[in-house]
């Protein structure tokens, strides 16, 4: 039970240290990374149900030559590739939202320097230390996160274009 006490002492110094913007980078990393485990998820068990839901749609029709059956095929086309490509936005935004929070975590503990040095003058370096360090902090922690989502972001874009495009190759004009 001492190594968890240990644990929250760390974290909970961490955040004391790095200042309330910290709570923000926090809140948006969590629902960055919720967003891409949800895509891992359709990735892994929903889409492949899909797929042969729409391909056994297509080849349950009758008549796959005409105009009508191509604009069929396109929108089951488009509601694969809608659906594959949902949340990845929110993800690329969340992912460049993060090092601006981190920016305003500098700001925020520049701002905490400076009133620092206009009460007591330069002559404080602990306290001078304490803002420094709430400035710092947050800007590490927002490109730390936008890093981890860096990486898979891009992944997920490449396969949910993968994934249209064996779509596409599936329903075929017979």
């Amino acid at each position: 039970m001492n190594i968890f006490s240990d644990i929250y002492i760390a974290i909970r110094s961490f955040f004391e240290a790095g200042g309330p913007v910290l709570w923000g980078i926090l809140l948006v990393t969590i629902i960055m990374w919720t967003l891409i485990v949800e895509r891992f998820w359709f990735f892994r068990y929903v889409l492949p149900e899909r797929i042969k839901q729409t391909t056994s749609q297509w080849q349950s029709r009758k008549e796959n030559q005409t105009w009508y059956s191509s604009k069929i095929k396109n929108q089951l086309i488009s509601e694969i590739s809608v659906d594959t490509h949902r949340f990845i936005l929110t993800i690329e935004t969340m992912m460049l939202i993060l090092p601006l929070l981190g920016l305003l975590g500098t700001v925020v503990g520049m701002i905490k320097v400076f009133d620092v040095m206009t009460f007591f003058g330069t002559g404080n370096a602990r306290l001078m230390a304490s803002g420094v360090s709430q400035a710092t902090i947050p800007t590490m922690a927002g490109l730390v996160a936008a890093i981890s989502g860096l990486y898979i972001a891009n992944l997920l874009k490449r396969k949910a274009d993968a994934e249209v495009a064996k779509v596409s190759e599936l329903l075929v004009n017979e």
